[in-house]
């Protein structure tokens, strides 16, 4: 099988279920967003994180594939061969929250995105995830595509949040605390 399908020359594209939509439509666009997402994990990762944090990130990947196969599939055109995020996708991260916050100190001011490589990394993978929020709640809107991505991309956010914190603090990376502008 070729890669090129010549399919998407006149910009459009197939949805999991055969509907044809514009390569632009809000539903391509918040897909594209989460592939975006799960490649800058695969660049955090590229980055040789410790095991524990690999770990996670690894499972994260494979939750976002999960997720993009939901939002490129139609509510309607439910489907054994597409798996949907569930809720308890979002629990589970919720667990790695509590555990992570469990291990770092609490936070008394903002910290600016950075530190270690695999830090900055993961701060620009939350930025992504924040993005990729955005577009599926103005999705929502429009189409119904249930709560759960919803619920997943916000503890989702939280979670890239705490490893890149997790990660300066077993690289031995001091936070840079933003301590507002001086004037």
């Amino acid at each position: 099988m070729k890669i090129y399908t010549k399919t998407g020359d006149t910009g459009e594209t197939s949805l999991f279920g055969g509907d044809r939509v514009p390569k632009d439509a809000l539903r391509i666009e918040a897909y594209g967003t989460v592939d975006e997402l799960n490649s800058a994990l695969g660049v955090a990762r590229s980055l040789k994180p410790r095991p524990e944090i690999d770990e996670i990130v690894a499972q994260l990947q494979e939750d976002l594939f999960i997720l993009g196969a939901d939002l490129a599939t139609p509510l309607a055109k439910e489907s054994p061969d597409v798996p949907r995020i569930q809720l308890l996708h979002a629990e589970r991260l919720e667990k790695r929250i509590d555990s992570l916050e469990s291990k770092l100190p609490a936070l008394k001011t903002f910290v600016l995105p950075g530190g270690s490589p695999v830090a900055a990394a993961l701060h620009a993978a939350r930025a992504l995830c924040r993005r990729a929020e955005r577009l599926v709640v103005k999705l929502s809107h429009e189409q119904n595509i249930g709560s759960p991505p919803l619920v997943y991309l916000n503890r989702l956010s939280d979670l890239l949040f705490l490893l890149a914190r997790f990660a300066n603090r077993l690289e031995g990376v001091q936070e840079t605390a933003w301590l507002g502008r001086k004037k």
